[in-house]
């Protein structure tokens, strides 16, 4: 996906998603779910904390 069409996904303005790329500026958590969503990741994946990049089941029913 481009810069752009995350941004607009997260509601959020390209420079913005430009400078949380470049690492001059943190996402709140609100943006960071938004694109865990957007690429089907966990939050642990997205930030550096584990290597797995499987979302953890949002319902019981799907342990």
């Amino acid at each position: 996906m481009t810069q752009a069409q995350v941004a607009i996904y997260c509601d959020i303005t390209e420079k913005a998603y430009q400078n949380y790329e470049l690492m001059t500026r943190e996402p709140s958590l609100e943006i960071l779910v938004r694109i865990a969503e957007l690429y089907n990741v966990s939050l642990d994946y997205l930030v550096g904390l584990t290597d797995q990049p499987k979302p953890y089941p949002k319902d019981k029913k799907d342990l």
